[in-house]
Order: structure tokens, then sequence, then C-alpha cells
């Protein structure tokens, strides 16, 4: 029972961060140097995880829709900063990463010794 407060503290911490880095105008040299549609894939792929290992009870579904309209507030956001835009193929490849971490939480993490209570 205290493994999943602390995924559900580590979810948040994860949420608000990105939500930072995705709507800052402050420009951060190691998020910007890295190709803009591995970072979308990788941080949903995380907060996928983050999400599961929190919320074990959530249906994938509810997780996945949660998540995309996570993305799409992200990118409604962007549309409203200078010098940032809307942009499908993110919310493609944060699609695509949190297809990737359904596959992962299903058949590695939910298996594995990390998500014992």
């Amino acid at each position: 029972m205290r493994s999943i407060i602390y995924y559900k503290i580590l979810f948040f911490i994860t949420l608000g961060v990105i939500e930072f880095l995705a709507t800052t105008t402050i420009h951060i040299e190691v998020v910007e140097s890295i190709w803009d549609k591995a970072n979308h894939f990788s941080a949903f792929f995380v907060l996928y995880i983050l999400f599961s290992l929190a919320y074990p009870y959530f249906f994938v579904w509810i997780k996945g829709v949660i998540l995309l309209l996570f993305g799409l507030q992200i990118e409604i956001v962007q549309s409203f900063i200078d010098g940032r835009y809307f942009s499908m193929l993110d919310v493609l490849a944060d699609t695509i990463g949190i297809m990737l971490g359904i596959i992962v939480y299903n058949y590695f993490v939910r298996k594995s010794i990390f998500y014992k209570d």
C-alpha cells in the first residue's frame, strides 16, 4: 500500500515537470537539444508507467484517454506561446509513447519485483 502512495506522488511530480517544460518560455538547453518527438514519446511512456503503478485499478483505456487529453492540452497551451505551435505530430508521438507504455507495463512491470505490496 505504501508503494502506491509513492507512485502517486512521483506521477504528479512528473506530470507537473512535464507541464512546466512543455509550456515554459525559458530555453532549457538540455531539453531543446534532444529531438522534440523523442521528448514527447519518452514523457508519455514514463507517464503511462507511473500512472499505472499509481492507479492500477483504472482501466487501460481510461489511463490512455486521460494522458492523451493531457497531451492535447499541452499542444493547445503551446499554440498561445510565442515561438511554439500546435503539432499533431507531437500528439502522435504522445500516443506512441502511451501505447508502448501499455505494452511494457502489461508484460514487464506488472510481473516484476518493482510492484509488490
